[in-house]
Order: structure tokens, then sequence, then C-alpha cells
């Protein structure tokens, strides 16, 4: 019931009702000459740096997203337990999220690079706000950045595609140029490019923002199209045409993409939320090359039983070829890591003709038969396989560095062979010598 309450609590929180601590200062009607200000929908906003034009849209969808104790557990974590803890409790209230996107005069970032278009969003009335600054020319700068620093106050915790690399390193260095407004503190920074990445670049190959929404998203059911979108690529030249007295209706397609690409944003973290909050054996619709990347990135953020879950429902399903093998190996490791160690040797077993996983399946099924199953002959025995298709892959390699690597993995066997062969013969002398019944060995398997 708590729970419950608690949830409640905060859906009645995003409510328009709400009291919000500082509501965004009415816009002014752009003047007569204010051609771009008109063409764009936008009002002017006034600082005590000067002017901005701002754009102000709510749109029902993508709708408010609930976010999951456990998803946000998952999407916290990091090597740094204190950050991690400290991120996961900023996460908590949703409504002090802030949806950021920029479209800059260049993409390699540096001290020349602006952001002419600074997007944000945030969860209003169970829908997105969202509102966009833009400078017509670089006098209105620090304008925009006093408006972006405000709104950053009142909502401290980012949630950005790509923007801890790009975005907001570049925001801070703009704050630091200006030598007058202070860069805002962030309370937590989510960049969803990185889970996105984990979780569909093996199926999409491009995690791009505009393919996740076709692939992943399904953004016309949520209301957008991209179909005449602008190409980031050709932002910045339409920008600088527009300062050198060029047309200006490109801009409006420069809006608009920033947008599209905000509500995405929203929507895309509602979809991850959803995919790491379920039972990864209760995602009947979900592609297989989806849940092996599931399952990579939950074994990265420690989540063990659930990422053995969906890396075997994975496989049950079907991978394409080329990723079985890796499928099984991460299958057969998390396995021997629960201490499962014949389930993991019969997985390897299964892959010791793999042409690129076999000499691993060896080394692996080698120290199993040794540590587990005691049984010295059979370690000698995959060992000596290990070698036998080190060097066959050596002779047929034209490649002086793997060359080089397979004749340090072969040392590496014939070591293990001669180590396990010395184990051996002191195993036998330690026998009884009036034994007068002498144990038959194993029979082989008949795999050999």
């Amino acid at each position: 019931m708590p729970a419950t309450t608690d949830r409640f609590s905060r859906l009645a929180a995003l409510k328009p009702t709400r009291p919000i601590p500082a509501r965004p200062a009415a816009l002014l009607t752009p003047g007569e000459a204010d051609s771009v200000g008109r063409l764009l929908g936008a009002g002017v906003a006034n600082t005590h740096f000067g002017e901005h034009l701002a754009i102000r849209n709510w749109f029902s969808t993508p709708e408010f997203t609930e976010p999951s104790c456990i998803a946000l557990e998952l999407l916290s974590r990091t090597r740094n337990e204190s950050l991690s803890r400290k991120t996961r409790t900023a996460l908590e209230d949703p409504t002090k999220w802030l949806f950021l996107d920029t479209e800059t005069t260049g993409l390699a970032g540096g001290t020349g690079t602006y952001a002419f278009l600074i997007g944000l969003g945030w969860w209003d009335a169970g829908g997105l706000q969202v509102e966009q600054f833009f400078m017509r020319d670089f006098t209105e700068e620090y304008s925009i950045l006093h408006e972006l620093s405000t709104r950053v106050v009142e909502r401290p915790v980012l949630v950005t595609f790509n923007g801890k690399s790009f975005d907001w390193p570049l925001l801070e260095n703009r704050f630091t140029m200006t030598r007058s407004i202070a860069a805002p503190k962030l309370a937590a920074h989510l960049d969803l490019l990185h889970p996105a990445r984990a979780l569909w670049k093996l199926r999409l190959g491009s995690v791009r923002l505009a393919e996740l929404e076709r692939h992943v998203l399904d953004a016309p059911r949520l209301g957008w199209h991209r179909e005449n979108d602008v190409a980031s690529a050709l932002i910045p030249q339409f920008y600088f045409d527009y300062l050198r007295g060029g047309p200006a209706e490109p801009l409006a397609g420069v809006v608009r993409h920033n947008q599209m690409d905000l509500r995405g944003l929203a929507a895309l973290f509602g979809k991850i939320n959803t995919l790491l909050s379920e039972p990864a054996d209760s995602a009947n619709e979900i592609e297989s090359l989806d849940l092996f990347g599931l399952s990579r990135f939950l074994q990265r953020r420690g989540d063990a039983d659930r990422a053995h879950s969906a890396c075997a429902q994975a496989l049950a399903i079907g991978l394409p070829a080329e990723f079985r093998p890796k499928a099984r190996r991460d299958l057969a490791l998390m396995a021997k890591r629960r201490g499962e160690h014949e389930r993991a040797a019969e997985i390897w077993l299964d892959m010791v003709a793999d042409l690129h996983e076999g000499i691993h399946a060896c080394e692996q099924l080698a120290i199993y038969y040794e540590r587990h199953a005691k049984d010295l002959a059979k370690a000698a025995q995959f060992a000596k396989l290990a070698v036998a298709a080190l060097r066959r892959q050596r002779a047929n390699s034209r490649d002086l560095l793997l060359t080089a690597r397979f004749a340090r993995l072969e040392e590496k066997f014939l070591q293990r062979v001669a180590r396990l062969g010395r184990k051996s013969r002191l195993s036998s002398q330690a026998r009884p010598r009036d034994a007068r019944v002498v144990a038959e060995p194993k029979a082989s398997s008949g795999f050999w």
C-alpha cells in the first residue's frame, strides 16, 4: 500500500495544478521586422542579459512513464558506489527531470562551437512540455544560457542522448566562456545512449535516435514522423546561411527536428524503463538479438539471474548463426559463476567444434575435468585438442600478430599438458602398491 500511495502522489504532482517555483515568464510577440520569430511561432523572451526567441509547445505523446525502481537501480549502477547511490536518489523524483538536446554550429565541439538552439522538455500534465531557446545572432548567447541555467536549477536531473560526451560539456564550456554566468550544478545526468547501444546495437547496427524511433519506438503511433526531417549534418550550414542573410525557412525544420529529438528521448526512456522492469521470460514480443543485448547489459550491471534468463531465452527463440556461439559462451560462463559446473561443461562440449569459440571451450573443459570431475586424463585430452587446433590455425594464418598470439596460446596449453602429466604421475605413485583392483579409466565421451 505505501508503494501504491507513493506512485499516485507522484502522478498527482504532474498535474497542471501543481505549484511551479519559477514559471517561465510571459513572451512578447515578435515585431514586424522579426521574420524568423514569426516563422518559428516564437515569442521574445527578455532577461537582464538581453533577448532571445523562445518556442513553447505541449505534447500529449509520449505520455508520462512512471520510473520503475528496478530500472532506476540498473541505470544508476557504476563502479563508483557513492556516485551510484547519489544518482539513484536523484532519479527518484521525475518532476526534477529535464530532457535536453541542442543544435549547434558544429559537431566537433571546441571553443568555437555555439549551441544556437537549446531544447528542453519536462513531464507536465501527463505529457511533455517542450521549450526551445533560439539565438538570432551570437549576441543573444548570454540570454539563452541564463535562461537554461534557471531551468536546470529548477530541474537538476538531466536526461540526454549522448549528452555526457557532447551536449553538456559543450554547454559547460559556453558558460565558462561568458565569465559571468556560472554553469549550474547537476544532481544527476542520465545518458540514454549507453543503455540504448547495449540493448539494440546488435540488431540495428546504428543506434541513432531516428533509427531507434523507426525500429523500436514506433514513432508514427506516438504521433510524429521523420519523413521530411532535416539531416543533422546540414543543420550548422542552415544556421550560418541565415546569419549571412540567407533564407530562414530551413530553420523551421531545424526547430521541428529538435522537438522530435526531445519527444523521442522521452519515449526512449519509457521503452528502456519497460524493458528493464519486466522479467526476461515474460517478454514474448522481444527480438532474440534484443534479448541477447539485454542479457549483456544486465551482466554488466550485476543482475546475474535475469541476465542468465534473458540469454537462455534468446537462444531458445533462435539467434542468427553469427551470434549463437557468443551467446552460448556467455550462458556457459554464467552457469559456471552460479556454480552449475556440469551444466557449463555440457554447453562447452557443444562448442568444441566451433571455429572461433572452440579453443576457449577446450580450455574451460580442461579446467572442469581437472578441478571438478577429477579426471586428469580427460583434462589433458582437451588441452591437447586445443594445441592441435592452434597449430592448424597458426599454419593457415598470414597475420603476424595473430600468429604470435596463437603461438603464445599454444605454449600456455603445452604447459598445462605437462603439468597435468606430472600431476597424473604423482597421483599414480601415491596409490597403495599392494592394491589388487585397479579401477578402469572412464570411457571417453561419444563426442570424440
